[in-house]
């Protein structure tokens, strides 16, 4: 068990929060040039997309044992459940679109994970 050191939560999922926002963003790069390029999604956007929903899911769990600092926690909550479910959509979305369109899905989405964790931490810190 860690000891509870004050600001020591905070700082952990700010850091790991910024990990998976560089991470969303860079799926969400690799979905645009596999777009661009006029492919569908492989392998790479399938993995990038499993890696993300791992990380975010590890993330929930962090979030949801830390919360009670949260004032806006019905907010906080959808926004948490929003982020986990937008990966899964987006592979759905991207198999069943099998033109360059599926990837860019894929690119959507990543921004859109990234745009909603930067929303979860204004939150977690009161700035919202």
């Amino acid at each position: 068990m860690v000891p509870d050191v004050p600001g020591l939560g905070r700082a952990m999922t700010a850091a790991y929060s910024g990990w998976i926002i560089a991470a969303a963003l860079l799926l969400a790069l690799a979905g645009i040039v596999t777009a661009v390029r006029d492919r569908s999604m492989g392998v790479v956007l399938l993995a990038g997309l499993a890696l993300l929903e791992v990380a975010l899911l590890v993330q929930a769990g962090i979030a949801l044992a830390g919360m009670d600092h949260v004032r806006e926690k019905a907010t906080f909550i959808g926004y948490l459940a929003g982020t986990l479910v937008i990966p899964p959509a987006a592979v759905w979305w991207g198999m069943a679109e099998r033109t360059r369109w599926g990837p860019g899905v894929i690119a959507v989405a990543g921004f859109t994970v990234a745009v909603m964790i930067g929303r979860l931490m204004q939150i977690w810190n009161g700035a919202a």
